[in-house]
């Protein structure tokens, strides 16, 4: 395990519009910043620009709600055009409240509003959504060979996003999409500082790398959607944001 951690917010990123490169941005903005990448670092994304990158913007003036989006809308004080695109990604209500819908995201996750998100999206006056990517697996995938062909080293990638949690105030950064890096480092087997067998220790390493970036990132006006983690030397292979997630028949809190 490294003793220290070295993170960089790149303040020099335009302005991300649909089809524009990542990979192309982020590499420009390392020049400009004079940041240069090595293998080992991780790049952590924020899911915004990924979405509007790949086109994941919705206007809602074309959306029309069904009667069962109608029917959530009244239950919990929201727009219907935006509990319609609410329901289109996900595979479960699970709560329903005034001012927030729990959801179970297509993709597995429990997180408010499945993702839908209006913030930092659209023009003034303009009412847009923006939706998570349809597979941040592969969007993470695509920028880290992006990555290593233009730079000719091996970066990992992390995709994400800010999620509340069920037993703690607050949003918190949490990995949604990975490349190159592990998501959960199994520990169990391996001895304490006492000799203890550990027996239970599975390390979300994603999630508290996407979490201290989230720090750097911000969550209103800062304009910081990428930072790099420089030489952290974690636990780098293939991976799948999807080992984060714990089944239902495990969720306790159900």
């Amino acid at each position: 395990m490294p003793t220290r951690l070295e993170l960089i917010a790149l303040e020099t990123l335009p302005s991300v519009r649909p089809g524009d490169d990542l990979a192309e941005l982020v590499c420009a903005a390392c020049a400009r910043e004079r940041t240069a990448l090595r293998d080992g670092d991780v790049i952590v994304v924020a899911q915004k620009i990924v979405s509007k990158s790949e086109g994941r913007i919705v206007a809602l003036a074309g959306v029309e709600p069904s009667p069962r989006a109608l029917e959530i809308a009244r239950q919990c004080g929201k727009d219907g055009r935006l509990v319609e695109l609410i329901l289109s990604e996900s595979s479960e209500i699970v709560r329903c409240v005034p001012g927030l819908i729990i959801t179970r995201h297509r993709l597995g996750v429990v997180l408010a509003n499945a993702g839908v998100d209006q913030s930092n999206t659209g023009s003034p006056g303009e009412e847009t959504a923006v939706l998570w990517p349809l597979d941040p697996d592969a969007s993470a995938a695509r920028l880290h060979l992006g990555l290593a062909r233009r730079t000719g080293v091996d970066v990992a990638v992390i995709i994400n996003d800010s999620l509340g949690r069920a037993w703690r105030n607050g949003t918190i950064g949490t990995a949604i999409g990975l490349a190159g890096v592990a998501g959960v480092v199994d520990r169990r087997g391996e001895r304490d500082l006492f000799g203890r067998e550990l027996r239970s220790t599975l390390v979300a390493q994603a999630d508290e790398l996407a979490a201290a970036a989230s720090l750097l990132m911000g969550q209103g006006a800062e304009g910081r959607p990428v930072v790099v983690a420089l030489g952290l030397g974690f636990d780098m292979r293939s991976a799948s944001a999807q080992e984060m997630i714990r089944e239902p028949k495990l969720d306790l809190f159900r």
